[in-house]
């Protein structure tokens, strides 16, 4: 299975990048990830935000997979806790398809992408930033794929 995380921001710190590797070396037997970074839409004073989250959801729909099934991650989303990510796990398996993880900017999707999205998964009632949540996401991929697989890692 392949999955793309489109995200909108550029220059990860050090410490997220190597986090965002460890996972896709412990996920690459199950899941080949890719990571395309979006160029964040322009803001700032006499700056339309509006027209900056429509540039930045331009931009993810373009870079999305064709056919892939689509999941915005987004505050008004499902939580799932790590058991029920791990049924999805299942069903995504199962469906064949490649998958699409969204993260927005600073404002979030424009509605377009939303639109777009197959699923709408909220990582709780907590704002993180958006560089925290790139590696919070593959963490929980790892962390569904080891529950399927009966691998201990998870205790919950």
């Amino acid at each position: 299975m392949r999955a793309r995380i489109v995200a909108v921001g550029e220059r990860m710190p050090g410490w997220v990048a190597e986090g965002l590797a460890e996972y896709r070396k412990r996920l690459a037997h199950v899941l080949s990830l890719e990571l395309v970074e979006l160029k964040a839409g322009l803001r700032g004073k006499g700056r339309d935000e509006t027209r900056a989250v429509q540039e930045e959801g331009a931009a993810m729909l373009a870079a999305l997979p064709r056919d892939a099934h689509v999941v915005a991650l987004d505050g008004r989303g499902k939580a799932w806790s790590s058991e029920e990510l791990a049924e999805q796990w299942q069903r995504w398996r199962l469906a064949g398809r490649d998958l699409a993880f969204l993260i927005g900017g600073a404002d979030g999707h424009a509605p377009a992408v939303l639109a777009r999205a197959d699923q709408r998964w909220s990582l709780g009632p907590l704002t993180l930033p958006h560089m925290l949540v790139r590696l919070v996401l593959v963490e929980q991929l790892y962390r569904a794929a080891t529950i399927t697989a009966g691998h201990p890692y998870h205790r919950g």
